[in-house]
């Protein structure tokens, strides 16, 4: 097991099924281009070698599918197929929605009983604004059907100044009433965003400020969350939960334990670290090659985590998912 001076291991992997998005979120692209998949992507069998490998060299033990937006990789039904027999106690998946009611069968045939679903507002035009691409209406519907099949469901918004900080309580609201726990994901200094520090104070809005909104219409209390989740919870007691991602606020670099796989096969350990190591070369190696290499490789990405606090970084979003 491969831990560093603060006790820090990968316990998490998120692994990026593809860079292509139906979307082009004002946060994550600067240029309101829609995404497309890389030419040098791994197939869905480097990319299930790779989650195995890093299972046995990492200690892996929970796996988040993200993006771009996964559920438009033409790898997603081999890859949930294969993934859902590595023996990984907990399989989610992280979309913006859009796909969610046609590709559902699939998820619960596959096992996939978690979703994290992006949606930073209720109103139709805030909606396209911001997302540059999709339909509400449609996103609505995927989490209604859902929910109705059973999914555990977590809504992830990230508050905006000027563009969507009045959609705060009423969609707090709705997840209230739908049984959803609704994540506030302050903005991250990754990017253009780490390039353009004014852009990202202008638009930024932190904890402190969200939990005074919240106060003004429900009473809540701090409550329990792993140790090393990046979000703190809070309940509203008898009506449900909401969390609050607070990276500029209350960082949580300290505990973190994830791992990053990107489609083209590169791992980053830190969000905040241009530091990333290449691994697509040892996912064609026979495991006794691999494994070795894997591990030295692994100790690099775990020196590249941050001792205390996210300080902001190059790598775009985009490429290596939430």
């Amino acid at each position: 097991m491969i831990v560093d001076r603060q006790g820090r291991r990968f316990r998490n992997l998120r692994v990026s099924l593809t860079a292509a998005c139906n979307y082009a979120c004002t946060y994550c692209v600067p240029d309101g281009k829609r995404l497309v998949a890389a030419q040098d992507e791994l197939s869905a069998e480097a990319m299930l070698r790779g989650v195995a490998y890093l299972i046995e060299a990492a200690g892996i033990e929970r796996l988040r599918i993200t993006g771009g937006e996964p559920l438009v990789s033409p790898k997603l039904d081999s890859f949930l197929r294969g993934v859902s027999q590595l023996g990984l106690t907990d399989i989610s998946l992280t979309s913006n929605g859009q796909l969610l009611a046609r590709k559902l069968p699939l998820l619960l045939e596959c096992g996939i009983r978690r979703l994290n679903i992006s949606l930073d507002t209720l109103d139709a035009a805030a909606f396209r604004s911001i997302a540059r691409g999709g339909d509400l209406a449609t996103v609505l519907d995927g989490l209604q059907q859902a929910r109705a099949a059973g999914m555990q469901i977590k809504v992830n918004m990230v508050p905006l100044r000027g563009q969507n900080l009045d959609q705060v309580l009423p969609l707090l609201d709705y997840c209230l009433v739908n049984g959803f726990e609704l994540r506030f994901i302050e903005l991250m200094r990754m990017g253009h965003l780490a390039r353009d520090g004014n852009g990202f104070q202008r638009q930024f809005i932190g904890m402190p400020e969200l939990l005074e909104l919240i106060g003004s219409r429900y009473d809540y209390v701090q409550a329990h969350a792993a140790l090393d989740a990046t979000a703190l919870r809070y309940a509203i007691p008898g009506v449900g939960h909401f969390g609050v991602i607070a990276n500029e606020s209350v960082p949580f670099c300290r505990t973190c334990s994830r791992l990053r796989l990107s489609s083209t096969g590169w791992l980053h350990g830190c969000l905040s670290s241009s530091n990333r190591h290449y691994v697509g070369d040892l996912l064609d190696k026979p495991r006794h090659q691999a494994l070795p290499a894997l591990q030295g490789l692994l100790m690099k990405a775990l020196g590249d985590k941050q001792d205390v606090a996210f300080s902001g970084g190059a790598t775009v979003m985009k490429i290596i998912g939430g």
